[in-house]
């Protein structure tokens, strides 16, 4: 059994889904807001990322409602298909594995966090003027 991924094919991850990534994904990512808070918080591995996540939901929630659009379309391709990615049971280690389960989730979510940096630092700089 494999117990954890390279950064580089959690990065792939993301990009395999990012050219599929549509409107209607970023709705069910929207819509999926207390699944996904409930992950973050209960799965070991995927705690560390709690304040990470908050900081991706809330641009993303953002985008979502017009109220920030100052982020080019693949960055929010990017963190939408991290996310949706933490909400799968079966991706490349499937998360009802005990512990190990999650390890690529939080792979998958440090990639998207390394992806986006520029674009999430931007956000916060303009979210505290």
């Amino acid at each position: 059994m494999r117990k954890n991924i390279t950064q580089e094919e959690a990065a792939g991850e993301i990009r395999k889904g990012m050219g599929k990534f549509s409107e209607k994904d970023l709705e069910n990512v929207v819509n999926k807001e207390e699944k996904l808070k409930w992950k973050f918080l209960k799965e070991v591995p995927l705690k560390t990322f709690f304040e990470d996540f908050l900081i991706l939901f809330a641009l993303v929630k953002d985008y979502f409602n017009g109220n920030y659009r100052s982020v080019p379309w693949w960055t929010i391709a990017a963190i939408g298909v991290a996310l949706l990615y933490v909400l799968s049971p079966l991706d490349l280690i499937p998360d009802f594995i005990p512990f190990v389960g999650y390890l690529d989730d939080a792979a998958v979510i440090a990639a998207c966090l390394k992806m986006v940096e520029k674009d999430l630092d931007k956000y916060k700089s303009d979210m505290t003027k």
